[in-house]
């Protein structure tokens, strides 16, 4: 395998599991980072939506999905993961948890990213922990399921909107999770805060919020223009937390906007 050094970081192509759309094109490629307990997958339609006019790349981040589990599970370790999987500058999409991985990107290795855009989430500590839907998931004896609908009916305390969702990162066939939950949770302290930055991202920057969602707020802004000084905000109308999943058109325009102005 080939490997070479951008600003002391060894790279190695194929460390994290990817989705491809469409055709390399004469701009960027568009990378997008999933949120916790997701996969590339759960972007798919999205990114079809997006390949028309460019390179669309879904990354399995680590611990999710089809990449490598780890026995860590911080920001650095995301934001590099990701770093080293890339072989050119590109435009970044990261929601949830995927945002605060692709904000470290942009902060941490300001030479990979192009355009930056944070789908409803803020570099900040969060008071909400996942640890309780964690446990659920570790209660659930998968060796008795034989479909996602009879792993989805042992979620009784998980809220029934989050099951089917949850249920994707099942490996039915061989009755184990795609998620790293031990990791997740030894690491949850982790993944709701944020790392303490004195850098700052100077490229475009783009957040986008649901104007239903708990997870941003005004007061969140004043951090958000220190770390981003050239970022601008726009809020999709009875969207919550899984805004491009909820207003996927909407979504997609302004991602698309975003991305095309000079």
């Amino acid at each position: 395998m080939y490997l070479y050094v951008i600003s002391g970081l060894v790279r190695r192509n194929k460390l994290l599991n990817s989705i491809s759309h469409g055709k390399k094109s004469k701009g960027p490629p568009l990378i997008i980072l999933h949120g916790l307990f997701g996969s590339a997958n759960n972007w798919s339609s999205i990114a079809r939506a997006m390949s028309d006019q460019r390179h669309v790349i879904c990354i399995d981040l680590r611990n999710h999905g089809n990449s490598p589990w780890h026995s860590t599970h911080s920001y650095d370790d995301l934001a590099t993961d990701v770093a080293m999987t890339l072989d050119e500058p590109a435009d970044i999409i990261g929601h949830s948890m995927g945002g605060k991985a692709a904000m470290v990107l942009a902060l941490r290795y300001p030479q990979l990213v192009n355009k930056l855009i944070i789908a409803d989430i803020s570099p900040i500590r969060y008071n909400q922990s996942q640890i309780s839907i964690i446990n659920a998931l570790l209660a659930i004896n998968l060796h008795i399921a034989e479909s996602r609908t009879e792993v989805m009916s042992q979620m009784l305390t998980i809220e029934p909107d989050l099951r089917a969702f949850l249920a994707q990162s099942i490996n039915i066939k061989e009755k184990v999770w795609r998620i790293n939950l031990k990791t997740l949770k030894k690491d949850m302290n982790k993944i709701v805060g944020f790392p303490n930055f004195k850098a700052e991202f100077t490229g475009k920057t783009l957040f986008i919020t649901g104007e239903k969602s708990n997870y941003t707020h005004e007061s969140h802004k004043p951090n958000i223009r220190r770390l981003f000084p050239n970022s601008s905000f726009i809020s999709i109308q009875n969207a919550g937390h899984w805004l491009h999943v909820e207003k996927p058109l909407e979504f997609k325009d302004i991602t698309k906007t975003f991305l095309n102005e000079k």
